[in-house]
């Protein structure tokens, strides 16, 4: 959904320079570029240490999932600046991509990945103690 409005924004952006030519393949393109461009960021920044603690606790489903994910967060983010929570958040939760959340915060990306990287390092350390 989120690529499906981001389509439509590049097309309003650029709406001065488009030609009526073939608008269906047009919006296909620029659908396929976005998606490939998502695929490629995920895979490249999916390997930060503790990721997978912090995108499991994104996603706790159930009662018992929730409470000894909210356990670990209140630990968690005691230790953290209250903008690592909004990073995390804006990262995990909302699903930005490292980009769009430096630009939300207004921190540079190695900033962002910095908080990251620490929080899931903590986060790996607390769930495993």
């Amino acid at each position: 959904m989120d690529v499906c409005q981001d389509v439509f924004v590049r097309v309003i952006e650029k709406r001065t320079r488009l030609h009526g030519d073939a608008p269906s393949s047009l919006l296909y393109r620029i659908a396929t570029n976005l998606c490939l461009n998502r695929i490629r960021d995920r895979a490249r920044h999916a390997a930060m240490p503790g990721d997978e603690v912090l995108h499991s606790i994104a996603r706790a489903d159930d009662t018992t999932e929730r409470s000894l994910a909210g356990a670990l967060l209140d630990r968690l983010f005691g230790r953290h600046p209250e903008s690592s929570r909004v990073i995390a958040v804006l990262h995990y939760v909302d699903g930005l991509t490292l980009e769009e959340t430096a630009g939300e915060v207004g921190l540079s990306l190695s900033g962002i990945r910095k908080r990251l990287r620490r929080l899931g390092i903590d986060a790996a350390e607390r769930k495993v103690s």
